[in-house]
């Protein structure tokens, strides 16, 4: 099981460990709260499928990429096999096992047609995780491989969807299969970085932030002054994309140093692993903020005491009590 963040994992009275927090099999849980396509929680990991090209049934409207489609029933049997089809190439970044996509999908019932969830009507992308026991077998075998901006239509048997047991919140039955089409919108992994403007970083008394976008970890100079009593929240990459509420759940990269030896004790980078999860479920200063900054950037954050740990740090963190917390932080996506 995979080390949860420190920033999640902190004493009673500074988090709520609610909403999308890391689930018993050490992956984080997906925001939504719709039936599809998160993996059942009694999921048993199955054989990979063989992948054929049909049949499928035809998209009849919204068949442009990004809108809703409609889709018609399905004609006669199902393939027992996953039947995978590249409705639309993309020409972005190529999916991977274990990247976080973003995407708008439709799943319905291959006999009957009916629509049992649909991300395009919340007009707000999927954020979740290729990784087993996080979702469907289907969706992990049929994306990867696939291109950011493409349209992708699958077929899926009940052995790659939600077994024999169904999905009882989404009317679906042990014996359904489910004819999914997903639009990736993007996709992250360990080598994603912030992409914005530089910002002038000119606080002599402030740390400064490297503006390096390859993916590796930035620098974080913390300079030899006092630290400061009030929490600092500036952009070094100013990203263009929507602006993170205080109720969001994001996708990040973060590297936190303490100030008064500037020492690492955290970091997505080192773990090579992103970590994703709820504003309200993490540290005071970061939800403060992180609050109205915008997707695409990185911003430096300095949390002092009574915003972070305060006297109460986390054992074996090397955090000591009352320590102001630097960090670094690439917000890839809000969910």
């Amino acid at each position: 099981m995979r080390r949860r963040s420190l920033m999640i994992a902190v004493p009673a009275g500074l988090v709520t460990l609610a909403g999308c927090g890391d689930d018993k099999s050490g992956k984080a849980k997906s925001s939504t709260s719709s039936p599809s396509p998160s993996a059942p929680a009694s999921a048993s990991a199955a054989p990979p499928p063989k992948i054929v090209d049909g049949p499928l049934p035809a998209i009849t409207a919204g068949t442009k990429f990004g809108e809703k489609p409609t889709v018609a029933k399905g004609s006669g049997s199902p393939s027992k096999d996953l039947a995978v089809k590249t409705v639309i190439a993309g020409g972005g970044k190529t999916v991977a096992e274990n990247d976080y996509i973003q995407a708008n999908y439709l799943g319905q019932i291959w006999d009957t047609a009916k629509v049992f969830d649909n991300s395009y009507d919340r007009k707000t992308p999927l954020l979740i995780q290729l990784a087993q026991g996080g979702i469907i077998d289907g969706w992990r075998y049929a994306l990867v491989g696939k291109k950011v901006g493409s349209r992708v239509q699958m077929s899926v048997p009940p052995t790659w969807g939600y077994g024999p047991q169904g999905n009882t919140q989404g009317g679906i039955k042990g014996t359904d299969t489910l004819v999914f089409v997903v639009d990736i919108e993007n996709t992250f992994n360990a080598t994603s970085s912030a992409q914005g403007k530089e910002v002038a970083q000119s606080d002599a008394a402030l740390p400064k932030v490297g503006t390096n976008t390859d993916g590796k970890a930035p620098s974080i100079d913390v300079p030899k002054a006092t630290a400061p009593t009030k929490l600092v929240a500036n952009y070094v990459l100013e990203g263009d994309g929507d602006e993170v509420k205080a109720d969001s759940s994001v996708l990040v990269q973060y590297k936190g140093v303490l100030w008064d030896t500037g020492k690492e004790f955290d970091s997505t980078y080192s773990s090579g692993r992103l970590a994703s999860f709820s504003l309200q479920q993490v540290v005071k200063g970061w939800a403060q903020g992180l609050t109205g900054k915008k997707v695409g950037s990185r911003v430096l954050i300095v949390i002092p005491p009574a915003l972070g740990y305060g006297n109460n740090p986390p054992s074996g963190s090397g955090i000591k009590k009352d320590s102001t917390l630097v960090f670094s932080v690439d917000i890839l996506a809000k969910m």
